[in-house]
């Protein structure tokens, strides 16, 4: 009867070793093997909304965290000194066009008079006109961009998206080319997941991949759409000498080094939303799988 009981428990025993091997190698190889990490993000590209007029905002269109789609009117500059510079342009453009017509009737009639106009005159008649018609030509170019830098008053996004940490408003004084606002774009929403370097071998260009974002519910299903080919090395710097400088510090623990994937979303499904900065999980499952 001893003797069964140590036979049981000696097997129960060896259960539970097998057992626990066969968990270990699991999870060693779930961990330390498959393609997936903790170390994602939801990722979106952000477009600096810059005016290409200098002026004061008259009117601001939008709210924070607006959803605008492309062409919508962000916020808009002082239009008056614009329509003012148009009709400047427009009546100079009108002189010009006066004395080209001027000109161009003098050269014919000297052209109509003969050998009774001198050659000296007649030429000069025509040098006058071209003149007169470059002269033209430029007033138009000038009418031309008043008229563009008018439309240019109301500045608008260029992407789908929401407008962020907004801080513009009425009287404001903005500047060509300086950035006011931030829109988020929505079309460009993606996840960049951060794998290790050991792990890029079972990862290939349209694999399947499944996201988890955290704190809500569901996976988001996607794939593969590309791999990073460069990150920065941290031990190589620039010289003066344009010679290689390298750290002579070496540490005995090498982490492995981290290289962006990203992961093109298939579908979101209604409800879930995504906002560029949040955590996620990404699963890879290799085609060979």
């Amino acid at each position: 009867m001893n003797t069964l009981k140590l036979m049981g428990r000696i097997c129960l025993t060896l259960i539970v070793v097998v057992a626990a091997v066969f968990v270990g190698r699991h999870l060693w190889h779930y961990y330390m093997e498959e393609p997936w990490t903790r170390d994602g993000r939801v990722r979106a590209d952000v477009v600096d909304i810059a005016p290409d007029v200098t002026g004061l905002v008259s009117d601001v269109f939008v709210k924070d965290n607006q959803i605008v789609h492309k062409g919508d009117i962000l916020f808009r500059v002082d239009r008056s000194r614009f329509e003012l510079a148009l009709a400047q342009a427009e009546a100079a453009l009108t002189e010009a066009k006066s004395t080209w017509d001027l000109a161009k009737s003098e050269r014919e009639r000297n052209e109509r008079l003969g050998d009774s106009a001198s050659a000296q005159t007649k030429e000069k008649s025509v040098a006058t006109e071209q003149q007169a018609e470059a002269a033209y030509m430029k007033a138009m170019a000038a009418r031309d961009l008043a008229k563009l830098d008018l439309e240019r008053t109301d500045v608008k996004t260029t992407v789908n998206g929401s407008v962020t940490n907004l801080n513009l408003q009425p009287g404001d004084f903005v500047t060509r080319g300086a950035a006011k606002v931030a829109v988020v774009d929505s079309d460009s929403l993606r996840i960049e997941a951060y794998f290790e370097e050991n792990k890029l071998p079972r990862i290939q260009k349209g694999d399947r991949a499944l996201v988890h974002i955290l704190g809500q519910k569901g996976d988001l299903e996607g794939h593969v759409d590309s791999i990073a080919t460069g990150i920065e090395d941290r031990e190589r710097t620039s010289s003066s000498g344009l010679l290689a400088n390298i750290n002579p510090t070496f540490s005995w623990v090498r982490l492995a080094q981290r290289v962006p994937v990203r992961i093109h979303l298939d579908k979101v499904p209604e409800g879930v939303k995504l906002i560029s900065g949040l955590t996620a999980t990404v699963d890879i499952k290799p085609k060979s799988n």
